[in-house]
Parts: structure tokens; sequence; C-alpha cells
């Protein structure tokens, strides 16, 4: 993975450890991602207005190989994550008493969306608690459906989690929600690329992945996945030419969401340019190289913390990132004394009570990286001041 290092513009003197929560754009997909900037400036007209339309199809067309989707005009491009939650859970026909099934640790962005829209509703949006440390798939299925009621209508839950990086069973929880009549909506903003993704074999109605973590694509770069059955419960968030439009094109799905207005979206141009640097560089072997690096390294961190792993490190529950308890009052605190004293870019993520020291391992990561955190906190232990 060493040659890989030059190929990022990551400020060389900064360990970043932290490829979770915002990824990292190789120099040729940058150039690329410019390239299309230079396109849309020479002729913005004809680059919005005319050109737009195919050339995202294409960049979906790519997406949706990579993905395995079956058909590319089931795919939205959006600029995050939440805007696609956004988009589902504003559309949702809740009716009061209806409830939505969660898991106690979603990420806090989409846990706001849906408390926000399920309280408009009268309806309850139900963060069913998980059992930590995990011991079992099965035991992750039956506490999720613990929450199950009679009222409930849909159920949302993570591929992979911001705060504790698990990754959950979702296939199995999709195949059970849907043999019951429920709408499977699926948060996998850390999934594509770091685990492989297969959206055809999952029973899923709405999948929102990002493009600007684990694929490497320029930020502001997600999509979002919907089943036809439930493409027309999607109105726009944003009401333009896309509505009633002049030319319309096959998917009212896309023109809804599409057409949208100015924007620039030569970040969307860019994921074929990534799909192909991971291809030259064959990325499967890429990430098993940074999986095992990640876990051979974890048990000294637990050791040195003195706490224990939250679910068997495996790779059925652990890819790329992983969360480590760690006994601190000031979490906030702490990562900004791993940055400006230590130049480690690492989050401490609150989940509720508990607090995680959450390390992301990439193609550029070495185990210096995690040597300079692990001394790092040595010495900030020692102090006795921000860690317990």
């Amino acid at each position: 993975m060493e040659k890989l290092q030059t190929q990022f513009l990551l400020d060389t003197s900064i360990h970043f450890l932290n490829f979770g929560s915002f990824g990292a754009t190789p120099k040729p997909v940058f150039d690329n991602y410019q390239h299309w900037q230079r396109v849309l400036e020479s002729e913005p007209v004809q680059f919005i207005a005319f050109d737009g339309a195919e050339r995202l199809a294409n960049s979906r067309q790519a997406l949706a190989n990579f993905i395995h989707c079956t058909d590319k005009d089931d795919l939205l491009y959006v600029t995050n994550p939440s805007f696609a939650i956004n988009l589902i859970a504003k559309n949702f026909p809740l009716e009061k008493g209806d409830e939505i099934l969660a898991t106690n640790i979603e990420y806090g962005a989409c846990d706001k969306t849906w408390e926000y829209y399920c309280e408009k509703a009268g309806a309850t949006y139900r963060r069913q608690k998980i059992q930590l440390p995990t011991t079992t798939k099965e035991q992750f299925i039956a506490d999720f459906f613990e929450g199950l009621r009679p009222t409930t209508k849909a159920i949302f839950i993570s591929h992979i989690t911001s705060a504790t990086a698990l990754k959950f069973p979702v296939k199995e929880i999709c195949e059970i929600a849907k043999s019951k009549g429920l709408i499977t909506i699926v948060d996998g903003a850390h999934a594509p690329a770091q685990i492989a993704l297969n959206i055809s074999e999952l029973k899923v109605d709405f999948y929102a992945g990002a493009c600007h973590k684990w694929m490497m694509a320029p930020k502001g770069c997600s999509f979002l996945y919907a089943h036809k059955e439930v493409q027309k419960m999607c109105d726009p968030l944003i009401v333009s030419w896309g509505y009633k439009a002049a030319k319309p094109g096959k998917s009212t799905f896309l023109d809804y969401h599409q057409m949208i207005g100015t924007r620039d979206f030569s970040a969307f141009l860019a994921v074929p340019a990534c799909i192909q640097f991971m291809e030259e560089h064959n990325w499967p072997v890429v990430a098993k190289k940074c999986h095992e690096l990640l876990l051979n390294n974890a048990q000294r961190f637990y050791d040195l913390l003195g706490t224990a792993p939250i679910s068997p490190l495996t790779s059925e529950w652990i890819g790329q990132m992983i969360s480590i308890p760690i006994k601190t009052k000031e979490p906030e605190l702490l990562q900004r004394e791993l940055f400006i004293e230590y130049k480690i870019e690492v989050p401490i993520m609150r989940q509720q009570d508990d607090v995680y020291l959450r390390y992301s391992i990439n193609a550029f990561n070495t185990i210096e990286n995690l040597d300079a955190l692990f001394n790092a906190i040595s010495e900030i232990k020692k102090e006795g001041v921000l860690i317990d």
C-alpha cells in the first residue's frame, strides 16, 4: 500500500485516521472532478441544460454496475445521505399512531430527521435497544425485532453505523421485515467500497449511500436507491422544471429529483473515475490489507484503555473502521487535543452515554499512524485529565 500514499492530496504532516467521516479523493479522481468543472465553466448552458442528463445517466450506470443495481434509473445522485433520508421521511405516509422501527445506535442526524417528521404526524420513532457487546447475528436480529409493534410501518437501519462502526445483518433484517409487509429503509453511508455492496440481493425499498466516503468521490456526492414500487411515494423536496417537464424522461422519479435547477454536479460525474481508480489498484486486496492492519492493532488499544470489544473482532462485524470504547467526560476536548497537540485526525464519538475512539484505515495509512495514536493516548492518559 506504500505506493498508494502518494496518490492522495492529504496533508502528510497529519495522521489521518478519520476516513469514515469524509474520505479523501485520490489525485486522478480529483483531476477528473476538476476536468468536469472546467467543462462546466467553458459552456455552462450546454453543460447544465443540454448535456447534463446524458452525462449523469452514464455516471449512474457506472455506479449501478459497481453496487449491482439492476436499473441505473432507480438511482438518484444527492449531496449526502442525510438529504436522501429527508426525502424519504418527508414523503413517508405517516399517520397518527404509526411507528418507524430503528436501533438505538443510528446516526444522530437521521434520528433527528425521523423524530421531526414522526412528531409532526403524531407517530413514533422507536429506537430499539441493541445489547452491546453484541455476540451473534441471531441475537442482534432478536434484539431488533423486539421493537416490532402492530403499528410498525417501516424499519430504518444502518448498514454500518457511524459511532460504533459495526456492520449490521441488514440482508437478514430486510428479508424478515419484507415478509411482515414493512417498508425497508437502509442508511448505507459507510458501506459502498468499504464492503461489497449488492443492492439486487437486498430486499430493500430505499438505500442511501455515500460516494464521498469509502468510494473516494469529491465531497457532496451520494446516492439514493429507490425500488420502483416506492418511487411514486417520492414527491420532490424542491419543485422545479422536473414537475410536468416539457420534455419528460422515462422516469418521473428522476425528473422530479434530478431537474432541480442550477447546480454544479461535477462531483457526481467523477464517480466513474473513482471506480476506475479502484479497479486499477485491485481494491479488494487493498481493503483486505487495511482490514488486517486495523484488527491486528485493535487489542493493544483495548488493553491501553481498559475496555472491551463491542462485537467479535471478525469481518462479520468490522470492516475498515473500528470503535474502541474510551472513558472520558470530555470527548470533544480530547479530539481537539489529539489534533492540535499531536496532529492526529481521529473522531471521539458520543453515542448516548457511551463514547468511542473510532479509527479508520485506508490505502495511505501505515502502522506509524496507529503508533502515533497509541503513543498520544498513552501520554494523555498519564496526565489523568481527559481520559479516566
